[in-house]
C-alpha cells in the first residue's frame, strides 16, 4: 500500500516539475467520495482514500498514470475516478474491454472540443468558428463521371497529386515528384495521425509551440507520446520564442511541429526564426511536421516561406495542407502530406491500413479548388483583413488587450485580468449572452487565462457577436465580485 501511494505521489510530482503531467497522465477531476471496499482491493482504495484526504476540499485535478487506471478497472473500482464513470456512461462492466488509447485520452477536454464543433444552437453567435464560409468552387465539381466510379488509387488521384505539387512549386519553389512524394489524406489531422503511427513510437517526445491546436497534444497523449512545450509570445504579429528553450526541448526529441500562421494566435514565424528552427532540427536530427493549413491567410507584406524550402530541411520535413481553411471546403475532409519520398512511403503504407482510400468525389472537389486561379482568393483575403482590423478595434474599445494577428482568422485574448479563467469566461458568456468562444486551456499550458475568438463568420453575425460580448463585459465589470477583485489586485 505504501509503495503504491509513493508511486502515485512520485509520478504526479515528477511530471509537474517537468511540465509533462498533461501529456503522460489522464487528468481527471477527482472528488472526495466515501469508500466501502472489501477484500484485497483495499490495497488500491486505501491509498486513494488517503490521497483524497490530503487534497483540499472540493475538486482537485490529479494526474493518474495509465497503469493505475487499469488496476482500478481490474479491481472493479472505476467509481473512484469520475472521469471513468462518465466514459462508461453506466457500462462500467465493459471498461475492461477498452484499449489503452481510449483510457489514456484527456476525456473531459476532448468532450469540450467535440461540443464546440457541434452546430451552434439557434440564437447562439458562434465566435468559436474554426472554418470560413465562402464559395469559389463550381458546382459541376460535385458530379462524379462514369469513368471515376471505381476504387481510387491508394496514394490519391494522379491529377490531384500533380495539382498539389504544382501549388507547392509555385508558392515555395519546391521540386516535388507527385507520384512518390504526395500522399492524399483526410485533412491535416489525418496526415498528422498517419505520421505519428508510421514514424514515431510510444514514449517518443514531440516538440510543440505553446499555445497550439489541441489536435496535436490530444493525438500524442492518445498514443503515449510526450509533448515538450516551448513557450511563445506575440510580438506585433510575430510568433516569438526563446531559442534556448527550443534547443533544450529538441534534445532527445523525435519530431517538431511548426505552424505559421499559428492557431490560435495568428502569429507568423519570421524567415530568420524558421532558419534557426531548421538548423537546430538538423543538428538534433529531429523530424519536422509543417502544418500549412492557414497559409493562405497571410496579411503582412513579404513572400511566403516554407520551412521545407530551407537548406537541410527538405529531407526531414513533412508538409501537410488541406482545402478546409484555404478553400472553405471542410466538408470534403481532404488534405495532403508532402515530403521526401523515403519519409512519405512508410506513411502511405500506414494510410493504406488506417484510412484506406479517400473518396473520389472529395478528391475531385479538391482538385477543382486547387485549379482555381490564385487571384480569385485575393478578394476573400481582403475581406478577412478588413474583419481583422474591425474586430481588433472593437475588442480594444471594450478594454481588452488582443494580440495583433499577422495571419489566420483568430484573436487570442487574455481574460485573467477580469478575474476569470478562460473556461469560466466562456461558460458565463455562453450562458449570459449566447455567444460561443473557445476556452484557452485546450490549446496548451499557457492558455488557461485566454479565450480564442474567430472572425471567420459573416459581417452581420460578427458585429452582433462583438456587441453581445461588449454587453457581457459591462455587466461583468459592474458586479461586486469584480470590484473586489480589482481592489485586491
Amino acid at each position: 500500500m505504501l509503495l503504491l501511494l509513493l508511486l502515485i505521489f512520485w509520478e504526479s510530482d515528477f511530471l509537474s516539475k517537468e511540465q509533462e503531467q498533461e501529456q503522460e497522465c489522464l487528468s481527471l477531476q477527482i472528488f472526495s467520495p466515501k469508500y466501502n471496499v472489501a477484500g484485497p482491493c483495499r490495497l488500491v482504495a486505501a491509498p486513494l482514500g488517503l490521497l483524497f484526504q490530503l487534497q483540499t476540499a472540493g475538486a482537485y485535478p490529479v494526474g493518474y498514470p495509465l497503469f493505475l487506471i487499469k488496476l482500478l478497472i481490474h479491481c472493479g473500482l472505476p467509481q473512484l475516478l469520475p472521469g471513468l464513470q462518465r466514459l462508461a456512461d453506466g457500462g462500467g462492466a465493459f471498461l475492461h474491454y477498452y484499449g489503452d488509447r481510449i483510457l489514456g485520452l484527456p476525456l473531459d477536454e476532448l468532450r469540450e472540443v467535440l461540443a464546440l464543433r457541434e452546430p451552434a444552437a439557434p440564437g447562439v453567435i458562434d465566435l468559436a468558428l474554426g472554418v470560413p464560409h465562402f464559395d469559389l468552387v463550381p458546382s459541376s465539381s460535385t458530379k462524379l463521371p462514369a469513368d471515376r466510379r471505381d476504387l481510387p488509387p491508394a496514394w490519391g488521384l494522379a491529377e490531384l497529386q500533380v495539382a498539389v505539387a504544382d501549388k507547392l512549386s509555385a508558392d515555395h519553389g519546391l521540386a516535388i515528384h507527385p507520384s512518390e512524394e504526395v500522399l492524399v489524406t483526410a485533412g491535416v489531422s489525418g496526415a498528422f495521425h498517419i505520421v505519428l503511427d508510421a514514424l514515431l513510437n510510444r514514449g517518443d517526445r514531440v516538440v510543440l509551440f505553446d499555445p497550439t491546436s489541441p489536435l496535436y497534444h490530444f493525438a500524442l497523449r492518445q498514443r503515449g507520446m510526450r509533448p515538450r512545450w516551448v513557450p511563445t509570445w506575440m510580438d506585433d504579429g510575430r510568433t516569438a520564442f526563446d531559442v534556448l528553450h527550443l534547443v533544450e526541448a529538441l534534445r532527445g526529441a523525435r519530431m517538431l511541429v511548426v505552424t505559421s500562421p499559428a492557431n490560435p494566435t495568428g502569429g507568423m514565424l519570421l524567415p530568420e526564426d524558421l532558419e534557426q528552427i531548421a538548423w537546430w532540427a538538423h543538428r538534433r536530427d529531429v523530424l519536422i511536421f509543417n502544418d500549412a493549413a492557414f497559409e493562405r491567410y497571410r496579411y503582412e507584406d513579404g513572400p511566403p516561406l516554407s520551412i521545407a524550402s530551407l537548406p537541410r530541411a527538405w529531407q526531414r520535413t513533412l508538409t501537410a495542407g488541406s482545402v478546409s481553411k484555404g478553400h472553405a471546403l471542410a466538408a470534403a475532409r481532404l488534405g495532403w502530406l508532402v515530403g521526401y519520398r523515403h519519409l512519405v512511403r512508410p506513411c502511405a503504407l500506414t494510410a493504406a491500413l488506417q484510412t484506406a482510400l479517400m473518396p473520389t468525389l472529395c478528391q475531385q472537389i479538391a482538385l477543382t479548388a486547387l485549379r482555381q486561379p490564385a487571384h480569385t482568393f485575393a478578394p476573400i483575403r481582403n475581406e478577412f483583413d478588413s474583419r481583422r482590423h474591425y474586430a481588433f478595434e472593437r475588442l480594444q474599445a471594450m478594454g481588452l488587450q488582443p494580440d495583433w494577428p499577422a495571419g489566420g482568422f483568430f484573436f487570442w485574448l487574455p481574460v485573467q485580468e477580469l478575474g476569470l479563467s478562460g473556461r469560466a469566461f466562456a461558460e458565463r458568456l455562453l450562458r449570459s449572452r449566447q455567444v460561443l468562444v473557445w476556452p484557452g486551456h485546450l490549446f496548451g499550458p499557457s492558455g488557461s487565462g485566454h479565450i480564442r475568438i474567430s472572425y471567420a463568420l459573416e459581417d452581420g453575425r460578427l458585429r452582433e457577436g462583438l456587441t453581445r460580448l461588449a454587453d457581457f463585459l459591462r455587466e461583468l465589470r459592474a458586479t461586486p465580485q469584480m470590484e473586489q477583485w480589482r481592489r485586491a489586485a
